[in-house]
């Protein structure tokens, strides 16, 4: 129990060792994964924080907040290390694979067009540029979320009307764009470790795959309750998905039908497997430990649950 307030975004570093929530009480939590100690916060922004990342030495953490700004912290001591000043609210960040970049993906509000603004990131200077390389602008509805693809040659951003784009971020061009990809807001998108295709959740109750290269949809996984976020397990072909009713709708019908289970589905055959209970709301977001040994899952109720698999799943075979 870090947090008073929802979660907005679980993440683990590459080693799997360290895990980082925001919610929308302002705190930046760190801890360890594997037995949930809290090692410190990143104290600083003065609305709720959206969004987290780390990059690949675990030295750099960056956030983005509805404070309008994006933050660089020095991992080990929290210390602030610069704020970048943006029109809107910061919805997702995300260092790129080989960390030279941060993405910035903004809100749409007080007459500013949303935005994936591409800044550079100078590990060993003093300060940081406040200059964007490029703002990427949305052609359709507003972004929702954005990631690096293949060899940060690309990024691919989701939008509130269910759509995809797909861009050479370097030359500011669109090379594909999907317009039905979903059927409503996507509410997460999750790249898969080498950029070649992701997984992206929606309120149409459905998580999908799509490779990143075309936009083509791979594969389709049905829920029954609007799904906030779905990730990729790295040693097994499953999926996990989180979602459950939104709080207005749970009022008006007894606490059990919330759904509010962590669902494994086959990644290949789309078919749900388990489910893992345990939050008291909505899941708002999930992410899996780059070993595929834990799952970290962070709830409306407030709460970060981090789950360690059995040695049964490891052994779990699909049957046909």
């Amino acid at each position: 129990m870090g947090h008073g307030r929802p979660l907005t975004q679980v993440k683990y570093n590459v080693d799997g060792d360290l895990l980082m929530t925001v919610a929308k009480d302002k705190i930046v939590n760190l801890w360890y994964a594997h037995n949930g100690e809290r090692i410190g916060t990143y104290d600083g922004h003065e609305g709720s924080v959206w969004s987290i990342d780390c990059n690949k030495t675990s030295t750099l953490v960056v956030t983005g907040s509805a404070d309008n700004t994006a933050r660089l912290w020095h991992a080990e001591t929290g210390r602030m290390l610069h704020t970048w000043e943006l029109p809107t609210a910061v919805k997702r960040v995300e260092f790129s694979h080989d960390d030279r970049f941060i993405l910035m993906v903004t809100e749409e509000r007080m007459g500013h067009k949303c935005g994936i603004y591409v800044f550079a990131v100078d590990i060993g200077a003093a300060e940081q540029s406040n200059e964007p390389v490029v703002v990427l602008r949305s052609t359709t509805a507003k972004f929702t979320a954005a990631a690096w693809g293949y060899l940060d040659k690309t990024i691919v951003a989701s939008h509130e009307n269910g759509a995809l784009t797909l861009f050479d971020w370097e030359n500011e061009e669109i090379l594909r764009h999907s317009a039905n990809a979903h059927e409503s807001v996507i509410t997460d998108l999750q790249m898969w470790k080498d950029g070649t295709y992701f997984i992206t959740s929606s309120k149409d109750k459905t998580a999908r795959l799509f490779e990143t290269t075309t936009l083509n949809p791979i594969k389709m996984y049905k829920a029954d309750t609007n799904i906030n976020t779905a990730a990729l397990t790295p040693t097994q072909e499953l999926v996990i998905l989180g979602g459950g009713q939104d709080s207005s709708e749970v009022t008006t019908t007894s606490s059990h039908q919330g759904k509010f289970e962590s669902r494994f589905y086959h990644k290949v055959f789309e078919d749900e497997v388990g489910r893992v209970k345990g939050h008291f709301g909505p899941i708002n977001t999930i992410a899996v430990a780059p070993d595929g040994k834990s799952f970290a899952s962070g709830g409306e109720d407030g709460y970060v649950r981090v789950h360690h698999f059995d040695p049964d799943y490891f052994t779990f075979k699909y049957d046909y």
